[in-house]
């Protein structure tokens, strides 16, 4: 095979890949994206994520205790300070116990988003909630043109407020308790956090979600993590309890035909 023909095959091969992408763009305008009756886009639905991102933000191979995942991060590293990066180590070696996942903590700000267990967002003019399936927290992300609350408050979730940028729902998150993980291999954050979100629709049934992280006790500079967050499209499908934290209480307060959790 000539060197011009293996150029055009790899040509051809790279135009069948990105294509479909190029029809959605084009398939899914204005009058395709759901929206409200005020005419912004509604994000209403329950969604959910895919790949391996709550297990290690960076690229990271095969673990016992992960599988293998490309990362999630503008560049592939979080820009650490140094002491900030030793105690990141020092999160690694003990996240089978020390990540607040494992005591059934709430997940926080991103992290809730790509957790792995999908949410539901109910959306109107003013307000948006979000309501995530593991440990059933409930965030509100304020569309009203409210401020964030003035004095120092520490908040799970952060306190998050909204305005449109054309389609793009921008939202300013503060307030954290610095309590939170990023992810299950102990990447993490202070209570200086100040996340900015970007959500818009890639299209009508898949949500572009960037969120910029900016930490001045933890990084050296602005960071930047990317995700697709897909609707569920299963008829009768729902969030599901998972109050992991109550299964140590279970036996004290039994449930008549409940059956056994093992």
């Amino acid at each position: 095979m000539t060197r011009a023909l293996v150029l055009a095959s790899a040509i051809s091969f790279a135009v069948v890949l990105v294509s479909p992408a190029e029809r959605l763009t084009a398939q899914d305008d204005r009058s395709a994206i759901p929206r409200t009756s005020d005419g912004k886009p509604d994000f209403s639905g329950v969604w959910q994520t895919l790949g391996a991102a709550d297990y290690d933000l960076e690229p990271h191979g095969t673990r016992k205790d992960a599988p293998p995942g490309l990362g999630i991060v503008d560049g592939g590293a979080i820009p650490y300070q140094p002491a900030a990066l030793v105690q990141r180590h020092k999160n690694f070696a003990a996240r089978a116990t020390a990540d607040p996942r494992s005591k059934c903590f709430t997940l926080g700000t991103p992290r809730g988003i790509y957790g792995g267990e999908p949410l539901q967002i109910f959306q109107r003019p003013r307000d948006l909630t979000l309501v995530y399936q593991f440990g059933h927290p409930v965030r509100t992300i304020h569309t009203n043109g409210t401020r964030h609350p003035e004095g120092t408050l520490d908040f799970w979730l952060g306190d998050s407020r909204g305005t449109w940028e054309g389609d793009t729902l921008m939202v300013d998150v503060t307030q954290f308790n610095g309590e939170t993980w990023l992810d299950r291999s102990g990447n993490f954050h202070s209570d200086a956090l100040h996340v900015v979100e970007r959500w818009s629709f890639l299209d009508r049934n898949t949500i572009s979600y960037a969120a910029t992280l900016e930490d001045p006790k933890v990084y050296t500079r602005p960071w930047t993590l990317r995700v697709l967050l897909y609707r569920h499209r299963e008829p009768g499908f729902q969030l599901i309890e998972n109050y992991c934290y109550t299964l140590d209480y279970d036996e004290f307060y039994p449930v008549p035909g409940g059956g056994s959790h093992e």
